[in-house]
């Protein structure tokens, strides 16, 4: 077993690369009979974050047992972290936990079949490429990506791989999410004419962490290593812990917030990306030093780019200085509207037959119905583990052991980073962005968008 595991791993790491061996044969089935039911699979955490230790840990526990997963090691480059994260894990699982300075060491030593990536926005795709590149199946957080460079090898690499990728956006693995995608796609809703997306809060450490940073020492972490492929700058612990803040390691609200909810339009209408995007917005309130707004508004026309004359609309607004934290996302139709904050289809808005008749038309009214079994959207980062992640995360392990594909797969990330980085490159250039199909680069007054 030992052998065949290490062998698997081997090749798997090769077809990663690009490095493909036909006479290999590796296939799902024979992933199985090297990886069976009864075979523990031995996971990794890459990042041991606020993300991981609030969320990840809670719903892997509620899953674990019952499955025959074992986390057994964790990464992180900075020293207090990778001991927490040991500590913390040691505690949960009742054994000893390999700490690993880095992701080098953790996929040298051939400790793990799977992994946690839950580093760095900018860090996601290139880690999980990592990952899928070294023979482990993975559950990645997002955004999955804040460049299309980033984006491209990662879907590269984990496709060439044919590893179990998940990616973080749970709203997949809820039962009110799903029942609102068979609705719409049933043609029962009718052409979606548009998408309101709002998420606001009045948090002014949202994304802070001021009872780190001055404990973060230059020495005590790997700040070439922090950085992969952004423009090398001075070690700045703000930029490594309050990342959210600082573009190009993170497109702030539209990566933050903004992946998740626009994940579900392309869900919902099976189209891949936004025709075209124009934002406006600033840092109007939270005056700290941030260089991501702290108030954003965005419009997205989305439709078929062989045909401009079909689509519509969808807008993000989002602020960090006045709102309740509740996220909403309301689907438009001549019937009415399909509401996610309440999970009801109703007719609201729908056209009545006073004025259907003085257009002899006829009223076109959606029926009154709740979507089943509605999750709750829990937005905070401190959750304990909310019933959407933790069925996301059981999703994904149990797509480690039956080799389908998750809820999430890695097309569902590429296409949210498209529509991310569409809107962060209008944010940096005022422009009206759009996206070319044949190069899959974003373009910004005519050229191509880089960060």
């Amino acid at each position: 077993m030992k052998n065949s595991r290490r062998a698997f791993v081997k090749q798997a790491s090769l077809a990663g690369t690009g490095i493909l061996v036909s006479k290999m044969g590796w296939t799902a089935s024979s992933y199985r009979r090297i990886m069976g039911s009864n075979d523990r699979v031995r996971v990794g955490v890459v990042g041991f974050s606020d993300r991981h230790r609030s969320a990840h840990m809670p719903c892997f526990m509620n899953h674990y047992k019952e499955l025959n997963f074992d986390v057994v090691a964790v990464s992180d480059i900075w020293s207090r972290r990778r001991e927490e994260g040991a500590a913390k894990w040691k505690e949960k699982m009742q054994h000893d936990i390999v700490a690993c300075r880095n992701n080098e060491e953790l996929y040298g030593r051939k400790l793990v079949d799977a992994v946690f990536v839950s580093t760095a926005d900018f860090q996601h795709a290139l880690h999980a490429a990592e990952a899928v590149n070294a023979g482990c199946d993975a559950y990645v957080e997002k955004p999955f990506a804040e460049s299309m460079e980033d984006n491209r090898v990662a879907l590269k690499a984990i496709k060439a791989s044919g590893k179990i990728v998940q990616i973080g956006s749970q709203r997949r693995s809820g039962a009110n999410y799903q029942s609102a995608n068979e609705f719409i796609r049933s043609g029962k809703f009718g052409p979606i004419t548009m998408v309101q997306l709002t998420w606001n809060v009045n948090q002014p450490g949202r994304w802070r962490r001021t009872e780190l940073t001055g404990l973060l020492k230059k020495e005590d972490t790997d700040w070439e290593r922090f950085q992969l492929n952004r423009p090398k700058a001075e070690f700045d612990p703000r930029k490594y812990l309050e990342f959210r803040l600082f573009w190009p390691y993170s497109s702030g609200l539209s990566g933050q917030w903004m992946s998740h909810q626009i994940d579900t339009v392309h869900w919902f209408s099976g189209l891949q990306h936004p025709r075209s995007v124009v934002a406006n917005g600033g840092i109007y309130m939270w005056k700290d030093g941030r260089k991501n707004w702290d108030t954003i508004t965005a419009a997205f026309d989305y439709g078929p780019e062989n045909d401009p004359s079909s689509g519509f609309q969808v807008t993000f607004a989002s602020r960090m200085h006045n709102g309740d934290d509740d996220p909403s996302e309301i689907y438009f139709s001549n019937g009415g509207e399909l509401n996610l904050v309440t999970n009801k289809v109703s007719p609201a808005g729908g056209l009545t037959k006073k004025y259907a008749d003085a257009m002899r038309m006829q009223p076109n009214l959606l029926p009154e119905m709740s979507l089943s079994a509605a999750e709750k959207v829990v937005t905070s980062a401190n959750t304990g583990g909310d019933s959407l992640t933790s069925n996301h995360i059981r999703n994904w392990m149990e797509c480690v052991r039956s080799r389908k594909q998750p809820h999430a797969p890695v097309e569902a990330g590429y296409s949210h980073s498209i529509a991310t980085i569409m809107t962060n490159a209008a944010v940096h250039t005022g422009a009206k962005v759009t996206f070319d199909e044949g190069t899959q680069e974003v373009m910004a007054d005519g050229k191509v968008f880089r960060y």
